[in-house]
């Protein structure tokens, strides 16, 4: 196996060792992996893996990866079935992309038609342009609204306070679906330090589910990620966004724009 097998396999078990003690099967829990750093060759190599949920921060980036992705599938239908190299790939099975990074109005458009799930709708004002984007294209769109738990002034994201009524009318737009919500945890070298905020996003999930809001298909939460994934399935979470834990550490030097980027 390579190296890149052995940290997906890890975190694989971590997930489902997590899942198991909250009481859940490790089938419940979607692992995002988090391709910001990742090389092209190592996003078809956990394809070959069996892994199909991939997020990324920056939507140009998510725009280029998917296409060359489904260039890559288009291009592996084309050779002959006794091809060895295309044996371990289900081309039927297709890659599912989420945006989980800050996403402005004036960039929907670009992401709008090859994005299995949003993320981080964190204002009315950005779910009513999805909502013409999508009406334009004639898709629904489903989407997370983005809660700033902790209430740093640094995260993105709406404030507890103002969270049921805006999803309550998202949940009213016709080719938006509001599926749940999206969290972060302050950034820290202890996972338990996160646990109270994962418990209290929790709280504010399942006060939403009993109101009614987005009726059955309100049923995602997506919290934690390379360095508190655990937890976070601990205390609810069927949505994990893992980078460095599956793809390993790179040492690229971001740029301001991008210091504020949602997963890691």
């Amino acid at each position: 196996m390579t190296q890149l097998a052995d940290r997906y396999a890890e975190v694989m078990g971590r997930v489902a060792q997590a899942a198991q003690r909250s009481g859940r099967s490790a089938d419940s829990v979607y692992t995002i992996a988090v391709t910001k750093y990742a090389e092209p060759e190592d996003i078809r190599e956990l394809i070959t893996l069996g892994h199909r949920d991939f997020g990324e921060n920056r939507v140009q980036q998510l725009a280029q990866r998917a296409g060359v992705i489904e260039e890559w599938f288009d291009r592996i239908r084309t050779l002959p079935r006794t091809s060895s190299d295309i044996e371990p790939i289900n081309v039927n099975d297709p890659v599912r992309w989420h945006m989980i990074g800050h996403l402005q109005r004036n960039k929907v458009r670009k992401i709008a038609d090859c994005t299995r799930l949003i993320h981080s709708i964190d204002s009315l004002r950005l779910a009513e342009e999805l909502q013409v984007v999508a009406n334009k294209i004639d898709r629904v769109i489903d989407v997370l609204v983005q809660v700033n738990v902790s209430g740093e002034e640094s995260k993105t994201g709406l404030p507890i306070a103002a969270l049921g009524a805006i999803a309550e009318q998202i949940d009213t737009m016709i080719n938006v679906r509001v599926r749940g919500l999206m969290t972060m945890a302050p950034l820290t070298d202890d996972p338990e330090a996160s646990r109270p905020h994962f418990a209290r996003c929790k709280e504010i999930y399942d006060d939403l589910v009993k109101a009614g809001v987005g009726e059955d298909h309100f049923n995602l939460l997506s919290m934690g990620m390379s360095g508190d994934f655990e937890v976070a399935i601990e205390e609810g979470a069927n949505i994990v966004r893992v980078g460095t834990a599956i793809f390993g550490e790179r040492e690229v030097e971001e740029s301001l724009e991008h210091a504020t980027d949602t997963a890691h």
